[in-house]
């Protein structure tokens, strides 16, 4: 059991989620060695990429949701713009994740229990029916098979007659923190990246308004990294994905304006907030300086937020409420330009629809009635904040001379070194809260033994019934003939080097099923095996 201590003990003393000691008091003494920080809006963007902050326009109000049938989605989506959401985001489930149809044996149990389940074009359809995707951004948390899941969005736009060129959005697309931290991979890194790259490349040109890929350290942070491991391993993963693409023979300056990042918020608030202001710092000198980008847009980080889930409890659940506005308040007071705020029942079920729209309107009243979006960067010359903002951003440049010298992310993720640096993080944070070192309210301290109830959110196997039933009505109404071809296509282009995406959309609408190609890549690269050593 975990160590508790009654409301009148001494807390422990304080140190950042990093291990940063947190002294009493700061003076100009702790700073004399810094620059103070440039306007906002003028590089290295510490304050901020724009000038006027959150005034002429408020960060995106983006609720992560997906569960059961694309139906159910579909009507969880309007309900949310309804409520004045301002952008989509689609949570897939485990097969989906996995490149699996809901009819295969390793499907069983999981479809549509941590998102939608999308197995081909006709879920897609039924996923965005009635929703103009030209009139919405959508971000989608796909990373393996982002591509064929990117395709099938491509392909509905297309019915819908909504141009490319029009569509606005993110794709995940981060393969590396797979490896690293969510454990979510398909294939062997080297033929992963491709996928990545091939999606550089189609997009640069096809969908010029699209985000190709939102670097997450996200799930690094939900993994059990801190601040600072969050913080340089998601860069210096974002800087491996631009040495491919130029070694890809991409432009720096065409690819990276189209690369966004996805950042957790915790509650140790001022060291959420320096975060935020060292990426920005660090994004705009290592494109800059390490590549030689030269246009503004290229050195401007842009990222999404969404609290911390894992920092969830199901002890005292109401709590969650809390943890989550803090969480929030520092994303915003950080800058980003993006944010899901998470819900009160997710340490326990899905979020049902009331707890999702609670969760929205934490967002709304932080927007419209706190007044902190009025001013930009409101810490900047904080004594305390900038000498974090300092520190996180020497640390993070110590982890890339560390990874710089295995050679590379996708080498140092090969040799294991983020995994244990995270692995350890994960096992010192998990002590010091059973032995009471750190304080969680309702968890070691404050305990309370009655548990209000919380209405869940239940998924039933009837689900993955209705899945399976619709799958086998489109595999007999298909062209089986077409399916092959476009199948076949597609294991020579992966066989070749051409650009892999004309021949996704080619078997998308074939509806060739998610699991179909995903096999088929399967056939010529393989699967990879993470080795027990790490």
């Amino acid at each position: 059991m975990p160590k508790t201590q009654s409301p009148t003990d001494t807390a422990p003393a304080r140190t950042t989620i990093s291990g940063h000691p947190i002294e009493e008091r700061y003076t100009a003494q702790d700073v004399a060695d810094t620059p103070p920080p440039s306007p906002p809006g003028t590089f290295p963007y510490t304050r901020g990429i724009h000038a006027s902050g959150y005034g002429g326009k408020l960060w995106t109000m983006r609720q992560f949701s997906g569960f059961g049938s694309p139906a159910d989605t579909n009507a969880r989506y309007k309900q949310l713009l309804a409520a004045g959401g301002t952008g989509l985001s689609v949570a897939f489930d485990l097969p989906t994740l996995m490149g699996r149809d809901p009819d295969h044996p390793l499907s069983r149990g999981e479809v549509g229990k941590c998102g939608v389940s999308v197995a081909s074009l006709a879920d897609m359809e039924r996923l965005f029916a009635d929703i103009r995707l030209d009139e919405v951004t959508t971000s989608m948390t796909i990373n393996s098979p982002a591509a064929m899941i990117f395709a099938m969005y491509l392909v509905v736009a297309e019915r819908q007659g909504a141009g490319w060129a029009t569509l606005s959005g993110t794709l995940q697309n981060d393969i590396l923190k797979e490896y690293i931290a969510q454990k979510e991979f398909i294939y062997p890194p080297k033929p992963s990246m491709r996928l990545v790259t091939d999606t550089f490349a189609f997009c640069a040109d096809e969908t010029p308004q699209w985000n190709t890929i939102s670097v997450s350290g996200y799930h690094i942070r939900e993994a059990g990294a801190t601040a600072l491991q969050e913080l340089a391993f998601t860069l210096r993963d974002g800087v491996e994905y631009v040495q491919y693409a130029i070694d890809a023979g991409l432009e720096v300056d065409r690819i990276v304006p189209r690369m966004s990042f996805f950042f957790n918020a915790h509650s140790d608030f001022f060291e959420e907030i320096a975060k935020y202001r060292a990426a920005r710092t660090l994004w705009a000198t290592t494109m800059r300086d390490r590549f030689g980008a030269t246009r503004e847009r290229t050195w401007k980080l842009r990222f999404h937020t969404q609290t911390a889930g894992v920092s969830l409890t199901a002890q005292q659940p109401y709590n969650n409420v809390i943890r989550t506005a803090i969480q929030a308040l520092g994303a915003v007071l950080g800058g980003t330009n993006s944010l899901h705020t998470n819900s009160l029942d997710e340490a326990l079920s899905l979020p049902t629809s009331e707890a999702a729209l609670l969760a929205l309107r934490t967002q709304q009243v932080i927007a419209y009635e706190s007044g902190v979006a009025d001013h930009v960067d409101p810490f900047a010359g904080s004594y305390f904040l900038e000498s974090m903002t300092r520190d996180l951003t020497q640390g993070a440049r110590d982890y890339f001379q560390q990874i710089d010298d295995m050679g590379g992310m996708v080498s140092a993720i090969e040799q294991g070194f983020p995994q244990r640096e995270i692995a350890e993080s994960a096992y010192r944070f998990q002590q010091e809260v059973e032995t009471g070192a750190r304080w969680m309210v309702g968890v070691n301290q404050h305990l309370d033994e009655a548990r209000p109830e919380v209405e869940t959110l239940y998924i039933d196997e009837a689900i993955s019934d209705r899945q399976c039933t619709q799958l086998d009505e489109l595999r007999a109404q298909r062209d089986t003939t077409e399916v092959t071809r476009t199948l076949d296509r597609l294991r020579d282009t992966a066989r070749g080097t051409d650009n892999l995406m004309p021949s996704l959309l080619d078997a998308v609408r074939a509806y060739a099923t998610l699991g179909e190609m995903c096999d088929a890549l399967r056939d010529v690269w393989g699967e990879y095996e993470e080795p027990a050593s790490l």
